[in-house]
């Protein structure tokens, strides 16, 4: 059973927790969203959808910020105990660094678990579908996404199209039109023009009624006027990507069956992020002791530079691997157990330099 100090010290952790993991989401959230903002204005994203994609990115992005939500709570947590010489109070009741880890490890334990299952089941849905909705909107990279006095993209050519006027039932008025060739530049001006379907699905006919068209080279006066009654144009929709062709994208059950290097790199990258949660936590505690005139943030230095290394070498070897330079028994791995030991020998040493105060009736 918990006793009053490990409950307290997990109240304070994981309260500074909550609020630091959900400043950082609305930070990212917040930067995301003028990404996603401007992906909507170029139609690589349908506007009905924005939140749901957010949503959905916000998911992913916890895979990042549990866990450093985590250390720099633990850090901030601490450096107030220590601050309000409440740690002191706890040492004299014999709460040392490594009790710490007793309430420490729930919190932990939880959030392992919980961002877990985050990084191996929902993040990869994540972001499958999210990869499923750009392509909807690519494949929809036509007139049913033009708005009235936008110039729009469309089709895989390099064109644009422009309506002073859009119908309900898609028909645009007062149109223009261009589109850039290796001869030239066609320029399409017409009173009407809609769009049709074809007998291949990837391939759209734009149709024109009522207009000129005039194709030439700028700055070259042999232009080619063409008046016509009606006229229409094919054009090819982007291709379609499969969802899950990228490794983030793929299930635990198709990483495990391929023998590709980049899957497995993107494996043991899932795998590792429960186990940063519980390294960072051995991390946390020798790396938050401070002395009461240090102040609150004295150990959040030096804990942003070991989190940075620390994610810095995992990238890096994720690369390594993904590039077949390591072993894959070796993998990710390795950075773990650097990590882990470099925090064991930090307890010993903040062990060795404190003399913890020693209960009534102790012996020698």
């Amino acid at each position: 059973m918990a006793s009053i100090a490990d409950r307290y010290v997990l109240r304070e952790a994981a309260q500074t927790w909550f609020a630091v993991t959900a400043v950082l989401l609305l930070i990212l959230v917040t930067n995301q969203f003028a990404s996603v903002l401007g992906d909507a204005a170029a139609s690589r994203l349908p506007k009905d959808a924005l939140l749901q994609v957010m949503a959905l990115t916000s998911l992913q992005y916890l895979t990042i910020l549990i866990p450093v939500g985590l250390f720099l709570s633990i850090l901030l947590a601490l450096g107030r105990l220590y601050r309000d010489s409440e740690m002191y109070a706890l040492m004299a009741c014999g709460v040392g660094p490594a009790r710490l880890y007793r309430p420490l490890a729930m919190l932990a334990g939880t959030l392992a678990a919980l961002v877990g299952y985050i990084a191996l089941v929902v993040a990869p849905g994540a972001a499958a579908e999210v990869r499923r909705i750009a392509q909807e909107a690519r494949s929809r990279s036509d007139l049913s996404v033009m708005e009235a006095g936008r110039f729009v993209s469309f089709g895989q050519a390099d064109a644009v199209v422009y309506a002073e006027s859009v119908t309900r039932d898609g028909h645009l008025h007062n149109v223009f039109v261009q589109r850039r060739h290796d001869s030239g530049v066609e320029v399409i001006v017409a009173a009407e023009a809609w769009q049709e379907l074809t007998a291949d699905a990837d391939v759209r006919m734009l149709t024109f009624a009522d207009g000129r068209r005039y194709e030439g080279e700028p700055g070259q006066p042999n232009f080619r006027i063409v008046e016509f009654r009606r006229h229409g144009i094919p054009y090819s929709l982007p291709s379609r990507i499969d969802v899950a062709d990228k490794p983030e994208s793929r299930s635990i059950a198709a990483l495990l069956a391929s023998g590709d290097p980049a899957d497995r790199a993107e494996l043991q990258w899932r795998l590792s992020v429960p186990v940063m949660v519980v390294v960072l936590t051995l991390l946390a505690v020798p790396l938050g002791h401070s002395s009461p005139r240090q102040g609150r943030y004295a150990g959040l230095r030096a804990g942003v530079l070991v989190y940075i290394t620390y994610a810095n070498l995992l990238g890096a070897a994720r690369v390594w691997l993904e590039r077949g330079k390591l072993p894959p028994l070796l993998g990710l791995w390795w950075v773990h157990l650097l990590f882990a030991a470099v925090a064991l020998l930090l307890l010993a040493a903040r062990n060795g330099r404190l003399r913890w105060p020693r209960r009534a009736g102790a012996t020698p």
